[in-house]
């Protein structure tokens, strides 16, 4: 079935004038401007066929605080080469395109890049086979993607995120989804793993790895304190909440999620996550339909298959005022550069008051008593 490929682009198809401002008002919330990139960076994307947006958040000046203006790249991609390659065809193709896209985001002036969850290998964790697969794993602090990306962000002066699957030679080989996150000056800072496993259909992940341990660590890098919440835990609050608490000003949802199963929810969890915990979000997802070489079944009665079904990108930036920029194509490679001043953070939070006004305590007390095997909910029966 032919793709959809953008909403956007049929608002402004059906739209225009000051209907179509107020439309995306309503949609989008405070306006965000464009970003205009140099000729170079413009030219480089369309050579290397990658759609390129960028837009800007609005933020006050204040007179006792100097900007902090960040520039956030994220990037969906397709794979390169078919399933069926060997597992070095397939990851060395990858890494060669997005190198060409880590250049693109270099011109563009980016200080932080940000890519989909398992970025550097087809999402086969649906197939629940260990071979081949499992041959994608490699360390987070010395595997060869990492040592590929730390030349760039050391070459670009620029803070990389990059999710994929890690092996921990430490503790038995163990696999992890897991984020590394390299500063600016090359040097592997840290990681961060996938704190909720789902069970949904054809994403069987446990087959594979299993819940983080390392809770929600938040980076402080010299652009900016930043948290990553890996796929399936934009479904949870809570797991939001505590990257807040930590002190995150921005905070990155690489995923991979398919039309049929999220789409209706994708718009709006990482924005609500903005608006309530007062930090930037950014919800980046693959794209593209990857086909295996066998057959799999979700145990749902429905047929067996060979493909997940399509996932449809329309990665994103939400502000803490819960102003999002439009999406990127649902069908196509993308980089999406937004610039920010993250002294919105603590203006929202001076203007809404949520942390002023929240209760930890209360919650803290009923989330506990709700862990017990004995717990009983607060209901009073009126019957």
């Amino acid at each position: 079935m032919e793709q959809f490929v953008r909403i956007e682009d049929v608002l402004e198809q059906k739209l225009q004038g000051q209907e179509l401002a107020e439309v995306k008002r309503i949609l989008y919330g405070p306006e965000t401007s464009s970003l205009e990139f140099s000729c170079d960076a413009s030219s480089l994307a369309n050579e290397k066929k990658v759609e390129l947006r960028g837009y800007k958040f609005p933020c006050s000046e204040e007179q006792t605080r100097i900007p902090r203006l960040v520039r956030v790249g994220v990037i969906q991609n397709c794979i390169v080469r078919p399933t069926t390659d060997s597992v070095l065809e397939q990851k060395n193709a990858i890494l060669q395109r997005m190198g060409d896209i880590l250049e693109i985001a270099a011109k563009c002036g980016t200080n932080i890049v940000c890519f989909q969850e398992a970025w550097n290998m087809p999402f086969a964790f649906c197939t629940r086979e260990k071979q081949p697969w499992s041959e994608f794993a490699e360390s987070a602090e010395n595997g060869p993607t990492t040592k590929f990306l730390q030349e760039f962000a050391l070459k670009y002066n620029m803070v990389i995120i990059s999710p994929i699957l890690e092996r921990d030679e430490t503790h038995g080989d163990v696999l992890w989804n897991t984020a590394v996150v390299i500063n600016h000056n090359g040097i592997v800072v840290g990681k961060s793993r996938k704190n909720h496993i789902p069970r949904v259909g054809d994403f069987n992940e446990s087959t594979y790895y299993m819940e983080s341990t390392l809770g929600h660590p938040v980076f402080d890098t010299k652009y900016g304190k930043l948290a990553i919440n890996i796929c399936y835990g934009r479904h949870h609050p809570q797991n939001w909440m505590m990257y807040g608490l930590n002190g995150a000003e921005m905070v990155f949802n690489p995923s991979a999620t398919v039309g049929g199963l999220s789409e209706h929810l994708w718009s709006i969890e990482a924005r609500c996550a903005a608006i309530a915990n007062n930090y930037y979000t950014f919800a980046i997802n693959r794209v593209g339909t990857e086909s295996f070489p066998n057959e799999f079944t979700s145990a749902d009665g429905k047929p067996a298959h060979k493909d997940f079904g399509h996932f449809y990108g329309t990665s994103y930036a939400t502000a803490p005022n819960g102003s999002r920029t439009p999406g990127l194509s649902r069908t196509n490679d993308g980089l999406l550069i937004t610039e920010l001043d993250l002294n919105l953070c603590r203006q929202v939070k001076d203007h809404w008051g949520y942390r002023m006004t929240q209760r930890l305590e209360l919650y803290g007390e009923r989330f506990t008593e709700a862990a017990k095997p004995d717990f009983k909910p607060q209901i009073i029966n009126g019957n």
